[in-house]
């Protein structure tokens, strides 16, 4: 397995998760990373975007001043700080690892590898 996404599960609004992706170093070093979530019925949407050496990030306006990712270079690791959760959050979430080194690049087609999905269920 070369991404390995973990830390989803079952919570109530306004509670805080924290996602975790594991990586190979071969896709983690000097790319950019992603999480990007599918809700039912609903196409998959980039979440937010991390460049190589993790000061650069952007996020989707959904999710702005309540995410936060972040990477461990030495770890090999990507994650997710989900905070104030809304049922509107609630999907599979996914970690990718890009093709490039910017945080730019923010469409499927720029990712190169797909970890198995994680899921993320918001109660009201």
């Amino acid at each position: 397995v070369q991404l390995q996404a973990s830390g989803g599960g079952l919570v109530q609004a306004g509670d805080s998760l924290r996602l975790s992706c594991a990586a190979s170093g071969r896709l983690f070093r000097g790319k950019a990373m992603a999480w990007f979530r599918q809700a039912p019925g609903k196409e998959r949407e980039f979440v937010p975007t991390i460049n190589a050496s993790g000061v650069r990030k952007y996020y989707a306006d959904s999710v702005k001043g309540r995410f936060t990712i972040s990477r461990d270079n030495a770890e090999n690791t990507l994650y997710l700080q989900m905070d104030s959760l809304k049922p509107e959050d609630t999907a599979v979430y996914y970690c990718a690892a890009s093709r490039f080194s910017g945080a730019e690049y923010r469409r499927e087609t720029d990712f190169v590898s797909w970890g198995q999905g994680t899921q993320v269920t918001v109660s009201s």
